[in-house]
């Protein structure tokens, strides 16, 4: 079921030696119905100070090949986002349960880097364990299964062989039925306390960043291991979800609320 198990020891990404702070941003679901939301990111990667910016997942509500960006429209104006953005720092996308067919070409064409989920960064003095945190809801079986199956390659190979149109009208029968099994389910699946340990065990780390599960907050996993839950963002909530979490390379984490 994806990623139930432990993984393997994960990557480490180096930081940069003169960088001082880094953004984390997950859960934006940027659709074309929500310009608001578009605008805040576009503005927060056009003006952020920070070193890098490091995209957690679920930066989109859907997407559905890289080939989209090659016609006109809201695929391609996040595209020219991320291309601009990766002009001026490093830029990084770690896939999420959306977006998890951002691929090679988005990539190169864009000029960010990306990573593998979980991934270490070490920045100064800390090394943090990042993850989009799906994998980790072992509660919600039928979503673990539903990851396995289009997380392999066959189901992409065929997905992606689809024409655009086709693939675009899947993807909202599939966020419809992940709407219907959040509300039935009272969407309360959440991280699994002992299994996130273990990872952070693995990865010789003591701090779990993620997002996925919509409830920011910083939990104690004892011994002195701890996860960090990132925001989704809706510009149009009241009051505005516009939330980046700034982490510094003397080991601290801050929570910075953008302006609507």
């Amino acid at each position: 079921m994806g990623q139930a198990q432990a993984p393997a020891a994960p990557p480490v990404l180096q930081a940069g030696a003169h960088w001082r702070c880094v953004d984390l941003l997950s859960d934006l679901h940027l659709h074309s119905d929500d310009l608001d939301t578009f605008a805040a990111w576009r503005g927060h990667l056009q003006t952020t100070t920070a070193d890098a910016v490091f995209l957690l997942g679920d930066v989109f509500e859907a997407w559905v090949g890289d080939d989209a960006i090659d016609t006109p429209g809201f695929s391609a104006d996040c595209a020219q986002v991320l291309r601009e953005a990766s002009a001026r720092r490093p830029l990084f996308f770690l896939h999420g349960n959306r977006d998890f067919l951002v691929g090679d070409v988005l990539a190169r064409a864009c000029g960010f880097t990306l990573m593998a989920d979980p991934t270490v960064l070490a920045l100064g003095t800390q090394r943090w364990l990042l993850t989009h945190g799906d994998a980790l809801c072992l509660s919600d079986t039928d979503y673990l299964a539903f990851r396995a199956q289009v997380r392999s390659p066959e189901w992409q190979s065929d997905f992606l062989r689809r024409p655009l149109p086709e693939r675009e009208a899947l993807a909202r029968q599939m966020r419809e039925a992940s709407a219907m099994h959040h509300d039935a389910a009272g969407y309360a699946s959440d991280v699994d306390a002992a299994m996130a340990r273990q990872w952070l065990d693995t990865a010789d780390t003591a701090i779990m960043i993620h997002g996925h599960t919509h409830r920011p907050a910083q939990h104690d996993l004892g011994e002195g291991r701890r996860r960090i839950v990132l925001s989704d963002w809706d510009a149009r909530a009241t009051p505005a979800r516009l939330q980046v979490l700034r982490l510094t390379a003397s080991g601290e984490a801050q929570r910075l609320d953008l302006p609507a």
